[in-house]
């Protein structure tokens, strides 16, 4: 039978609706009728914001780690995204991922198991996609808008493990938060040098070189294969804000 979280809410069967919260937000060539209520839903985007805030609001310095939803557990990846968020908790971080399976899900076990806590944040999507079981604080969003801000909100660092699409989204925009000083002293970590060496190659051959971001905009980009150094440079960064 289909199930579907919808927030704070589950519908299974005939219930489960043919488009997310986000579709019918977007869309503009549906009946007149979404526009028209369209300063209703304002109201729900509020009450998202105010459930994550409070949820959220007392947790320890927190990092957030992005990655696939597709790697399996015997995969080199998901043991790297263990150890990172065994050595995240080990060294007094809470650990923030999107909630999903895959590498998301690695970064949780090894907080839990680590005695960390580990905090998934998930998200309505158009194939049910469960929170999974290493998570002890969990908050479904219906909007994508509102999740990446409490990504943002509560860390003190983000670190990307390899991952496609929703990662790229997620490490460029925060690059971009970086980059416009949104957010001060936030170092951004890639895990996996093999994986992420052709990416900065572009960034460097091609976006600096042709003068499409300045090279100081390359150094805010750090790349390492140790858990260890990525913990390092977190907590580095971290003092220097003044959040440890």
């Amino acid at each position: 039978m289909p199930e579907r979280r919808q927030g704070p809410s589950v519908v299974r069967g005939d219930l489960v609706p043919k488009s997310t919260y986000d579709q019918r937000l977007l869309d503009r060539k549906g009946p007149t009728g979404w526009l028209h209520e369209d300063p209703w839903r304002v109201l729900r985007i509020q009450s998202e914001f105010v459930e994550g805030f409070s949820v959220l609001a007392e947790l320890p310095t927190a990092v957030t780690v992005f990655g696939s939803a597709r790697v399996p557990p015997d995969s080199p990846d998901y043991e790297l995204g263990v150890r990172l968020g065994a050595a995240l908790a080990e060294a007094g971080f809470a650990v923030i991922t999107g909630g999903g399976p895959g590498l998301m899900e690695a970064a949780n076990k090894g907080a839990m198991e680590a005695g960390g806590i580990s905090v998934g944040l998930g998200i309505e999507l158009p194939h049910e996609q469960h929170l999974n079981d290493y998570i002890n604080l969990g908050v479904e969003f219906r909007y994508f808008f509102v999740r990446k801000t409490m990504f943002t909100k509560y860390a003190c660092g983000f670190i990307a493990l390899p991952g496609g699409f929703g990662t790229l989204d997620e490490l460029f925009e925060s690059l971009t938060l970086v980059q416009t000083r949104k957010v001060t002293s936030f170092p951004v970590i890639l895990m996996g040098s093999d994986f992420w060496g052709p990416l900065l190659d572009w960034v460097r051959g091609t976006l600096a070189e042709t003068g499409k971001i300045s090279s100081r905009d390359v150094d805010l980009l750090s790349v390492t294969d140790d858990p260890e150094e990525a913990v390092r440079i977190v907590t580095e960064a971290a003092r220097r804000n003044g959040d440890r």
